[in-house]
C-alpha cells in the first residue's frame, strides 16, 4: 500500500484511519477488510477497492431534514455540506451482520452518537429504515477519495444534538425549499456539497421527501443504483 505523509492532518481524524472497513465486490458481497486509510486512497480506488458505507437522512416531526457541514479537520471533503450522517460499518461481528442490514443500522446508530451527540437510545436500529443502495466513486483531492456502496437510511424523529466540532463545523434543519436554495448556491460555487449528497439530492431525495409517510414504495433491497 502507498505511503502517505499524515503529519499535516488532524490527529483525531488520523486515528480513525486505522478503523477496519468492510471490503465488498460490486454486488455488495463481503470479500475482506481493509483500513479506512487504504480504502480512501485514490491509488487503491483506481485499482478497484470498494467498501460498504451508509448515509443517514434524519427528519424531525416538522419534516425538516437535518444537514451538517463537515469540519475542516475531515480528511475527505472538508467543509462540505452533506446529509445528516455519512460513514462506514466496521469489520466487527456487530456491524458485519447482514440480515435486514442490521449491521449497517447499528453502525449508523454509533456514528449518529459520535458525530452529532445523539443519545443511542434515541435512535435504536429498529427506528432506522433502510431504503436502497447507491454505488458511486468520487475524488476529494489528488490523494483521497471515495468508492462506496452506500446504504440509504431514513429516520423520522426529534432528537437531542450535541455535535463533535472535530466532525461537524455547523448543522441546520432545512425545508425542501431551503434545500433547493442551498443546491442553487452550490451550483454557483458559493458552497460545496459532498458528491454523494449531490447525487442523492439530484436524483432521489425530493421524491422520497414528498412521500415520507409512504416510503415503503421506494424500499428496494435488491437493486444497487450505479451512479
Amino acid at each position: 500500500m502507498p505511503e502517505i505523509d499524515v503529519d499535516k492532518l488532524d490527529a483525531q481524524q488520523v486515528r480513525l484511519l486505522a478503523e477496519m472497513c468492510i471490503l465488498i465486490d460490486e454486488e455488495d458481497r463481503r470479500i475482506g477488510a481493509e483500513t479506512k486509510r487504504n480504502c480512501h486512497l485514490n491509488e487503491n480506488i483506481e485499482r478497484g477497492l470498494l467498501h460498504r458505507a451508509f448515509s443517514v437522512f434524519l427528519f424531525n416531526t416538522e419534516n425538516k431534514l437535518l444537514l451538517q457541514q463537515r469540519s475542516d479537520a475531515k480528511i475527505t471533503f472538508p467543509g462540505c455540506f452533506t446529509n445528516t450522517c455519512c460513514s462506514h460499518p466496521l469489520s466487527n461481528p456487530r456491524e458485519l451482520e447482514e440480515k435486514e442490514a442490521i449491521g449497517v443500522r447499528r453502525a449508523a446508530q454509533r456514528r449518529l452518537k459520535a458525530e452529532l451527540g445523539i443519545p443511542m437510545e434515541e435512535v435504536p436500529p429498529e427506528e432506522i429504515n433502510y431504503l436502497t443502495r447507491i454505488h458511486y466513486k468520487a475524488q476529494s483531492d489528488g490523494i483521497w477519495g471515495e468508492h462506496e456502496i452506500d446504504y440509504i437510511l431514513f429516520v423520522r424523529k426529534n432528537v437531542t444534538l450535541n455535535p463533535d466540532p472535530n466532525e461537524i463545523k455547523s448543522y441546520c434543519y432545512v425545508t425542501k425549499e431551503e434545500l433547493r436554495e442551498l443546491l442553487k448556491n452550490a451550483a454557483c460555487g458559493e458552497i460545496k456539497l459532498t458528491p454523494w449528497f449531490q447525487i442523492i439530492a439530484n436524483d432521489f431525495l425530493f421524491k422520497w421527501w414528498d412521500n415520507l409517510n409512504h416510503l415503503n414504495q421506494f424500499v428496494d433491497h435488491k437493486k444497487i443504483h450505479r451512479m
